[in-house]
């Protein structure tokens, strides 16, 4: 008899949720007539992501402490079900905000990745080993590289996925050379397994931690590893932009922080003085860059480089409060991050050209919904009341404080200060400039747009945005409990 180990069928349910859907979209590019086809795709990935959603709401109410699975390949615990949570119900933001686009080949392709990287994305949250850390990150790596390159009539997306492909490939060849010096050092793979092991203080093995931080920054956009970040949100099609702002932010941020909590916590005061470095530059050419752009897409992709590094000063905190800090600051910015780009995603399909901050003058009127939506999200972007950012910059900087780093207090205010400059730009032109576009059809008197489920996305997030603000102790209790599931 082989011994196989026992499959804990729930756990991997968001994930097979997500490979369904990706199967029965690929299915129905094939058999499901030309003229029906795009509402079908996205009603079933609607449906698909919200199963995942749910399902992934099951695991975490029954997933109190961390329990490795399948020959401790995952882990079933509250901070990845959080995590894949996040991610699905962005998947049904940019799946709504998506249903608008005029694509006219692909379109069940399109649907089928997306759901295939959200899929991958969902077990990536969850790896405990170094080997199905890396499978995964390539498993939704691969689907995103294709995505940004789908508008093949599109020289801007070509290059974009080009672009992707080179830099990220690099990325994860620098990534996967850390896992082996790692494994090389050590004889482990586990993450537990490699804090219990031997030859911490080997050279081969700190080397082999520099490394993997450096890979999985460039994921997470950290300077000075972001510099594939402006070129391929730009030239992407928008809504996987959308996507990549906020799900892939999501996936990686907790797996740095489960992989770096849990393996690597006698190193600590080696990794969080590395992070804190890429913390303070992202911070400082995130939002120094954006100052310069013109273009909004490249505005806010230089505006997620600076959310890394704010993202990046609650995993230096090192802490549970760290963790929930983290997690809770991710709600808001998800919402945000998926509203900008589905508003720009509007404007861009009405101008049919890139939208630029002369683009968007004049839009808070000719658009009122929309225009209220992205002041509402650039507010919270910059940290204002009455928007979850502010409590997400607040816990953030408190865990950093309590943690001792009053230093990462004090460039984080100083970033947010600084930032104002560009985002306040946006506003600016949604109410304070007249549209001096011609030749474009925009219906007279601020009529609603006609796109209605980006709408409900837009909406969604702006709900989002806001009620992450008025119920804030709720999701700081999910945060904590989630964060809870790892050792500090």
């Amino acid at each position: 008899m082989i011994e196989t180990p026992k499959v804990d069928w729930l756990a991997l349910s968001p994930t097979l949720a997500l490979l369904g859907l990706a199967a029965v979209t690929l299915l129905g590019a094939v058999i499901v007539p030309r003229s029906v086809q795009r509402l079908f795709s996205v009603g079933v990935s609607v449906g698909g992501f919200v199963t995942s959603a749910v399902l992934a709401g099951v695991v975490y109410e029954r997933s109190p402490d961390g329990t490795p699975l399948i020959a401790e390949s995952m882990t079933r615990d509250r901070l990845g079900a959080l995590a894949a949570i996040v991610i699905a119900l962005s998947g049904v933001a940019v799946v709504l905000a998506s249903a608008g686009d005029r694509r006219r080949d692909h379109v069940g392709e399109y649907y089928a990745l997306l759901a295939a990287a959200g899929a991958g994305m969902v077990f990536f949250v969850s790896a405990s080993n170094l080997m199905t850390l890396f499978l995964a990150l390539e498993w939704f790596s691969i689907s995103l590289y294709v995505l940004c390159s789908l508008d093949t009539h599109r020289r801007e997306s070509l290059e974009s996925g080009l672009k992707y492909l080179i830099v990220g490939s690099f990325g994860s060849g620098i990534l996967l050379f850390g896992c082996a010096l790692v494994y090389g050092a050590t004889g482990e793979l586990g993450f537990t397994s490699i804090q219990q092991a031997t030859g911490a203080d080997d050279p081969l093995f700190v080397t082999g931690l520099a490394l993997i931080l450096a890979g999985l920054g460039f994921k997470v956009s950290a300077a000075p590893f972001h510099m594939w970040t402006p070129d391929v949100y730009q030239g992407a099609p928008t809504t996987v932009t959308a996507f990549m702002a906020a799900a892939t932010k999501v996936a990686a941020l907790v797996v740095t922080y489960r992989l770096l909590v849990t393996a690597f916590p006698e190193q600590s005061e080696i990794w969080t003085t590395a992070v804190a470095v890429l913390a303070v530059a992202s911070l400082a050419i995130g939002n120094l860059a954006a100052i310069a752009q013109r273009d909004v897409k490249r505005m806010l992709a230089y505006s997620s480089v600076s959310h890394a590094g704010f993202l990046l000063i609650a995993v230096v905190a090192n802490s549970q409060d760290g963790g929930a800090a983290l997690l809770y600051y991710l709600v808001p910015y998800v919402a945000a991050s998926v509203g900008a780009f589905a508003v720009v995603a509007s404007r861009e399909r009405e101008l049919e050209r890139p939208v630029s901050l002369a683009a968007l003058e004049g839009l808070g009127w000719e658009r009122p919904f929309l225009g209220v939506a992205l002041w509402a999200f650039v507010l919270s972007m910059a940290g204002f009341p009455l928007t979850g950012g502010f409590f997400g910059k607040l816990f953030v900087f408190s865990a950093a404080y309590d943690a001792g780093y009053w230093w990462l207090v004090v460039a984080g205010v100083l970033a947010t200060a600084l930032s104002l400059a560009y985002y306040l730009t946006i506003i600016r032109a949604l109410y304070m400039r007249q549209s001096q576009v011609t030749g474009t059809v925009i219906a007279a008197g601020g009529s609603p747009p006609r796109d209605l489920l980006l709408n409900g996305a837009v909406g969604a997030a702006l709900a989002v945005t806001i009620g992450s603000f008025v119920l804030v102790q709720p999701l700081v209790d999910l945060a904590r409990d989630a964060s809870a599931s790892l050792p500090f």
